[in-house]
Parts: structure tokens; C-alpha cells; sequence
């Protein structure tokens, strides 16, 4: 989940360029950062990246924003890394799973190791093929046939003008600038300054110079890679708004309108072409993660009501939760298109013969590379970690999905319907400061609002750090009525009568009972108007998403970049 960038340039460039590059890839991890250079120079800092800390300019740099997997946020770390010389700098995204034999062997030849990470061996794996005589090229062909795990490697050496790049299962792209190339985890990096790029795929490398790039496969053998125009719209800065995740939630029905636009233009022949393959198949499987999860049980719902069988699984059980064959459709919605457990999953249904569809967020994602059908959802770049216009434009696609095959639900008016949930803010606000104390709160729903219960649940414990839990209000007396005591906060989605019982019962135990609700009921909350279910469920969503943000910032929380998490999951 790291984000890695590298730079290669004919003439000698600042630090900062390369580093505001790796600030745009922040959300990747924020635990640490640094940054190294072909004059030996290293930079390494815990914390989030600040571009003017660093003053130095070179022909050649890499650089690291670290998600933390092995061993502690400390300095020592922090990448990059290097080998015991200082000669040779690697940064990494990804997981090395055999490093703990590698880095034996190693300290075994009297290599020193400074940090507690599985990258650092790379760096000393590298040193001790150098030592043997063997060229870069050579070693980073042994190194693919024996690493285990997943990895994008960036390499670069003291007074050499290059860097080598490598991949497996990790993302990297090679960006074409007018002053030499960028390197990265992914266009978002470099969409500022290009809109030309070549994709790495897996069990590939590149010399990259600034007269040009080489390619190789794992063999070493050279492969001819074209570059490709991409299309990536830029996104402003905050401006009026506090942080991101506010400014994103108040875009969810301009993102939601231009969703629709595209689908009814652009992207029309591609949502007949996914009708079509619905119809054709003998069942529907949505797999993803997170909030694309709780999405994709929004559009098992909708495609049920269809009369189409679907189901949803959650990426990392996939393998051992499906049944498919080569009559399965195969659907895979991610907001990065690259979630490293929907990739995995993909790896299974193509094995066994699934045809693949994806909806993503970021277009040339991988994800989107391994489909034989991709739709985009327009959101838009998303900065905070916290999902919200894209979880939207999720469930919009997917019901716009479920209306071609014959479910009878109002579109066209989602998005104003949606602009709407704003007249109620002072209202939310309110509430929010009256829940900011509280350490847990259960949500639930029935029917169409269960979904949306997880997927508050899941905002109110990622940004606002209270234990939620979202759940079918049916499931309430299978245990967690257990858990109900006086002036426990109990949200219901209330859209259907069968769960006002159910707040009756957590009421008679002292719960606190407020509702999401677009009909009367005799408890207080916050009341919505709504055409429809699923405009009620989309709705009841934002409010979600603004009370989530009202209480983090009443409790003076990071916001935009919670602890521990990052936006794009790239490892297991």
C-alpha cells in the first residue's frame, strides 16, 4: 500500500518536484517518507511529507511515502534503503514473504542490516550479486525467479544515471515527461505533468535512462511496450472546505450526475454489453472489498429484484466461498483497481474459466487491465482515505445495471435527491456533537438499508475511531442484544415498518434510538424525503458519511488520513 515515485532526467532537477510528486500518493501510506539520490544523497523522516524539508537536486531520485507492514514507524525504517556501502538505494511497495531466509543468508556473507523491514533486504540481495560480478540486469533476473510475495522495486546507484524498476503483483507505471520520465505507483503521481504512460506488467523490468527505456520480461528477453494517452481529470484543492473528505462528500451528486451522463453517452454500448452478459450467464458474482463490499450487496439486492441470481463475496475469501465455472459472470468493483485481494480473486475466476467485468474508479488501473469488460465510475480522484462519492457512484451503476435487466426504480432524479441531504447539515452537525463521546454504536437496517448500516458502521470506525457495527436489524436478538445497555446510541434506517419493532426492542432496554428515516416515526433523528428505496438507501449513505465527518471533527481527528489505514490496499 506504499507509494513509490522515481525520476530520471537529463538535467539536474530539485527534490521538491520529485517529492510533490509522492505528497499526490500520500493516501497510498503516511507513516513515513523519503527520499535518495544517484549523488548518494539520503533523506528519511517519520511523519507526513514535507517537500521543504529537503534541499537537493540530481540527475536521478527515488522516493517512498511507507505503510507500515514490517516493523515500526522509525526513521531506520523508513525507506529508502541501502546496502551496507551506501552504494545502491531500493524502495519498495509490497510484501517479501521469504525475506526472513534471504536476510540469514545475507548476515551469513557479514551483510549489516539497519532496519527491522523485509525491504531492506532487497538492497543487500542486490550488493552481494553486484559483488559476484553479476551486472543489474542478471540479478534482477535471479532476484524475480526467487522472491515470493509481491513487490515494485525501484533501484538506483551512486553516480549511475538510471534507474531500474521491477514488478510483481504490485502497481507501476513508467510517466513520459519533457524533461525524462517519472516512475510510479500509479498516473495519479505524475497526471499533473503528462498525460502519456507505459504499464509495467507483471514479471517485468525496465532500465529507465533519459535517452529512453528498455524493457525485459523475467528471462531478460527485451519486450516492445507502446506508451498509451490517459485521461485523468485534476482535481482542486479544498479551497472553501476544511479537508477532502468534506469537500468529496459534497461532490457525491455532481459525481452522481456525471455518472449517468456517461452511461447514457460514453459508456452506453459498454452497459449494454454488461446487460447482455448478465443475461447470458447462469449467476452473477460481485467480488470486492470494504466499502466497494458493502456496494456490491446494494447490487445483489438490486439485480434479485431483476429476477437475475447474484451474490457477493468479499475478495479475500473468494477462493474458498465461490463456485464458478465458465458460465459465471464475474464482476469486480474496486475504487483504485488495485486491491490487491480483487486481484488475487480475478487470478482464481479466470483460472477456472469466468468471463470478468470490472467497475473502477481509476482508469489503465490493474484491475481494469484484466478485464474483457470495464466501466469507469466518474468520481473523480478521491484524496481522503475514506470512500464516499465513489461507494455512491457504485450503487449507482449497479442500479442502473439492475434497471436495464427490468427492476422498476427512478434514476434520473438521484442526483438531486441526493443534493437534498445538504438542507439537513446544521441538523447533522447537531447530532454529531451528541454522539462525538460515545464508544460504540449499533446501526441497523432491513432490506435495502442493511448494506448501508455496514457501510456507515464501517465510516463511524475508520474516521471518527467509535466501535460500530451495521447489521440486519432481524439478527438484534441473535446476541448482540447482549450488548445493549442504557444510552447506547442505536441509529435505525427506518424505510420499512418490520424495523420500527426492532427499535422497540433495544429501546425497552435503555438504548439511545435515533433514525434515518423517510417516513413518520415516533423517534428522533434525521428525516429525508426519497422517491424510492434506493434513493432512500443513497441518501441515508451521505447522511452517514456527513455525521462520520461532523464527529471526527468535533473529536479533532486526522480526517483525510486516519491512523492506520491507507486508500489503496495493495497487500494481502
Amino acid at each position: 500500500m506504499c507509494g513509490i515515485v522515481g525520476a530520471v532526467s537529463k538535467s539536474r532537477f530539485g527534490s521538491d518536484s520529485v517529492l510533490k510528486a509522492l505528497k499526490r500518493l500520500e493516501y497510498r501510506g503516511y507513516d513515513s517518507w523519503g527520499i535518495a539520490t544517484n549523488r548518494g544523497f539520503i533523506f528519511k523522516k517519520v511523519g507526513q511529507i514535507n517537500p521543504d524539508k529537503v534541499a537537493e537536486s540530481a540527475t536521478v531520485a527515488i522516493s517512498h511515502t511507507r505503510w507500515a507492514t514490517h516493523g515500526g514507524v522509525t526513521e531506520s525504517n523508513a525507506h529508502p534503503h541501502s546496502d551496507c556501502e551506501g552504494n545502491l538505494f531500493i524502495v519498495h511497495n509490497g510484501i517479501l514473504e521469504n525475506y526472513s531466509d534471504l536476510k540469514r543468508e545475507l548476515q551469513a556473507k557479514s551483510h549489516f542490516f539497519r532496519s527491522e523491514t523485509d525491504s531492506e533486504v532487497i538492497a543487500h540481495y542486490f550488493e552481494e550479486k553486484l559483488k559476484e560480478g553479476k551486472d543489474v540486469e542478471d540479478s534482477i533476473i535471479d532476484f524475480m525467479k526467487i522472491a515470493k510475495g509481491t513487490f515494485a522495486v525501484l533501484i538506483a546507484r551512486r553516480d549511475e544515471d538510471a534507474i531500474w524498476a521491477l514488478k510483481k503483483d504490485s502497481p507501476l507505471v513508467v510517466g513520459i515527461v519533457d524533461s525524462g520520465y517519472l516512475v510510479a505507483s500509479d498516473i495519479y503521481a505524475f497526471s499533473d505533468r503528462t498525460n502519456e504512460a507505459i504499464w509495467l506488467e507483471d514479471g517485468e523490468f525496465v532500465k529507465i535512462s533519459a535517452e529512453g527505456c528498455r524493457f525485459y520480461d523475467s528471462s531478460g528477453k527485451n519486450v516492445v511496450k507502446k506508451s498509451q494517452m490517459f485521461f485523468w481529470p485534476e482535481e482542486k484543492a479544498p479551497k472553501k472546505f476544511e479537508h477532502y473528505m468534506i469537500k468529496e462528500i459534497n461532490e457525491v451528486p455532481e459525481a452522481a450526475a456525471r455518472l449517468l451522463s456517461s452511461l447514457a453517452a460514453e459508456q452506453k454500448e459498454k452497459l449494454k454489453r454488461l446487460i447482455a452478459l448478465v443475461k447470458k450467464s447462469h449467476k452473477t458474482i460481485f467480488v470486492a472489498a470494504g466499502t466497494s463490499y458493502h456496494a456490491s450487496l446494494l447490487g445483489v439486492y438490486f439485480l434479485n429484484k431483476a429476477g437475475v441470481e447474484a451474490q457477493a463475496i468479499i475478495a479475500s475469501e473468494f477462493k474458498d466461498y465461490s463456485f464458478i465455472d465458465k458460465k459465471t459472470l464475474v464482476v469486480a468493483l474496486s475504487q483504485s483497481g488495485e486491491t490487491m485481494d480483487v486481484i488475487e480473486a480475478l487470478k482464481v475466476a479466470k483460472e477456472r474459466g469466468a468471463k470478468i467485468v470490472s467497475i473502477v474508479n481509476v482508469p489503465y488501473s490493474t484491475i481494469q487491465r484484466m478485464s474483457g469488460l470495464s466501466l469507469e465510475l466518474s468520481a473523480g480522484q478521491e484524496v481522503c482515505v475514506a470512500s464516499t462519492k465513489t461507494f455512491t457512484n457504485q450503487a449507482l451503476l449497479l442500479l442502473s445495471l439492475a434497471v436495464g435487466l427490468g427492476y422498476k426504480a427512478g434514476i434520473a432524479s438521484m442526483p438531486e435527491e441526493l443534493r437534498k441531504v445538504f438542507e439537513q447539515e446544521g441538523t447533522i452537525k447537531e447530532l454529531a456533537s451528541k454522539l462525538a463521546r460515545a464508544k460504540d454504536i449499533y446501526l441497523i437496517g432491513r432490506g435495502l438499508s442493511y448494506p448501508v448500516s455496514r457501510e456507515i458502521a464501517l465510516k463511524l470506525k475508520e474516521i471518527s475511531y467509535i466501535h460500530a457495527e451495521g447489521m440486519m436489524g432481524g439478527e438484534l436478538k441473535h446476541g448482540t442484544l447482549a450488548l445493549i445497555e442504557p444510552g447506547v446510541p442505536v441509529i435505525g434506517l427506518v424505510d420499512n415498518t418490520e424495523i420500527v419493532s426492532n427499535l422497540k426492542e433495544v429501546q425497552a432496554r435503555g438504548a439511545n434510538v435515533l433514525t434515518f428515516s423517510d417516513c413518520e416515526t415516533e423517534f428522533s433523528g434525521i428525516k429525508l424525503q426519497a422517491s424510492s428505496e434506493p434513493c432512500f438507501a443513497l441518501a441515508a449513505t451521505v447522511v452517514g458519511q456527513l455525521l462520520t465527518y461532523y464527529i471526527a471533527k468535533e473529536k479533532n481527528l486526522p480526517i483525510d488520513k486516519p491512523r492506520n489505514l491507507a486508500k489503496s490496499v495493495t497487500v494481502k
